[in-house]
């Protein structure tokens, strides 16, 4: 199982603070540094030091790491007109080598949207916006020149889509757990499919729809690969597990329960579960950027048994 590992930064987190995580992550082994895409806190607490933009962090990041893959869970397509979003990716995918995953969803939080002036319609025209975008952003970056669009909320016109990235397919990352329009989008642009932390059954339902969707359309499901994010708290013993979900305001046994939370053994059974069900790759997501001895720790006790 492919094991990455996935950053909250609005909750509190500077450049430095991201960069050193993803240097650490990448020294540890793991395949992937995603971050969210979010302009606003959440739950509570200091609004220090303030968001970073998602992208312009990933491009610095991308000039401080060399193996390492790059990307959101997931970038919101409120934020972006999609002939922009689709230049920034294809930059930081040459800034990179060709080291990015583009996860990208219709957006969701209102509140962060009225802080910054940023028009958030109802989500069904949200989804519709997200299919144009879908659209106009990997033909962009497919088409050789001359790529034309027209629809409902965007026109592009006579475009020559550069740059282009430089992997010939950039991964496309979908997620969640709708029932209709998120399945239909996945199986026609998406190359993984992505339920974040929701418990077992669930998961393994919204990979199910998501599986059956492709067979709709004549794609073969197995080439859509299968992904889980779910919180991280381990630890050598009891006392640090527990020090670890108090210091970002968590519950023990919620963690345990539902996301990867006990020592090394119960996070690798409960994974072990979950590849069952044909998920290849699980992503970490750490609340505290500072504690690198915790990925650092999961990665020399969890890694090595789920080669």
């Amino acid at each position: 199982m492919d094991l990455r590992v996935f950053v909250e930064p609005q909750q509190g987190n500077s450049y430095a603070q991201q960069s050193r995580f993803a240097q650490a992550a990448e020294a540890a082994g793991y395949g992937a540094f995603f971050r969210s895409d979010h302009f606003l806190r959440m739950g509570g607490g200091s609004p220090l030091p303030g968001p970073t933009e998602s992208w312009t962090t990933l491009a610095g990041i991308a000039l401080e790491t060399s193996r390492i893959r790059l990307g959101t869970l997931v970038t919101s397509a409120t934020f972006r007109h999609p002939g922009v979003l689709a230049i920034q990716v294809a930059q930081v995918d040459d800034m990179s080598g060709g080291r990015v995953d583009f996860g990208f969803g219709a957006g969701w939080f209102e509140t962060e949207h009225t802080a910054y002036g940023l028009p958030f319609p109802g989500v069904g025209e949200r989804f519709d916006r997200l299919e144009e975008q879908l659209e106009i952003i990997t033909n962009l970056w497919t088409t050789p020149g001359g790529y034309s669009f027209s629809g409902r909320h965007y026109q592009v016109v006579d475009s020559p889509g550069l740059p282009k990235p430089v992997q010939e397919r950039v991964p496309v990352i979908i997620g969640g757990i709708g029932k209709k329009r998120t399945p239909e989008l996945t199986a026609k642009y998406a190359t993984e499919f992505n339920v974040p932390f929701k418990p077992f059954d669930d998961t393994v339902a919204a990979h199910r729809r998501a599986r059956e969707a492709c067979e709709q359309i004549g794609r073969d499901p197995s080439s859509l690969t299968l992904s889980v994010a779910l919180t991280l708290n381990t630890g050598k013993d009891e006392a640090q597990i527990a020090a670890r979900a108090a210091k970002v305001g968590r519950d023990v046994a919620e963690l345990r329960e539902i996301q990867l939370g006990g020592s090394p053994a119960e996070i690798v059974d409960k994974l072990g579960r979950y590849a069952e069900h044909g998920v290849t790759r699980a992503y970490f997501q750490v609340l505290d950027l500072d504690d690198l001895e915790h990925i650092e720790y999961a990665a020399a006790e969890i890694m090595p048994q789920l080669a």
